[in-house]
């Protein structure tokens, strides 16, 4: 991948990088108001945890691939480090809280979470292969990526503002 190509999606994350930190501190200050709420509930601070990580995995992914002259060896690597970790760790969380899930939710309510997770993390995996091969479509998986990221966590950050409260 040629510096050249990486120039021309610097303002595109740019501005991911820039709403995935202000989303990010959302979600600081939504379980800072609740914080009493988000630990008296079980599976919230979960819920939480990964809402924090699609976030901060948005600003991480995006602010990485703007350090200039970086070789695609390199950023690809990154990459998939990232969107493993973040794909494992969310996992893992789910799958937590699918063992000890004593309140009652719906096995639809636990399935969306599961894949919201997968459809924001695996194109960050498939944009770092894509890297270290050297394909010119690699950059373009970041896009779903990015928005399934924002969508999981805007939507997360609803239940720890809104929802919490009913």
């Amino acid at each position: 991948m040629s510096t050249l190509s990486i120039v021309h999606w610097s303002n595109y994350l740019a501005v991911h990088a820039g709403a995935a930190a202000t989303l990010t501190g959302l979600i600081f200050v939504a379980v800072s108001i609740n914080l009493t709420r988000v630990l008296s509930v079980p599976g919230l601070t979960g819920r939480a945890a990964e809402s924090l990580m699609q976030l901060f995995g948005v600003l991480i992914v995006s602010t990485i691939a703007l350090i200039p002259d970086q070789p695609a060896l390199a950023l690809g690597t990154e990459i998939l480090v990232i969107g493993l970790g973040l794909w494992l760790a969310q996992t893992m969380v789910q799958i937590r809280y699918m063992r000890t899930n004593k309140t009652g939710h719906l096995r639809r309510w636990l399935a969306i979470r599961m894949m919201q997770t997968q459809f924001a993390n695996i194109p960050f995996c498939i944009a770092g292969i894509l890297l270290l091969r050297d394909s010119p479509a690699a950059l373009y998986w970041l896009a779903p990526g990015f928005i399934f990221s924002l969508v999981a966590g805007v939507s997360s950050a609803w239940v720890l503002l809104v929802e919490i409260l009913r």
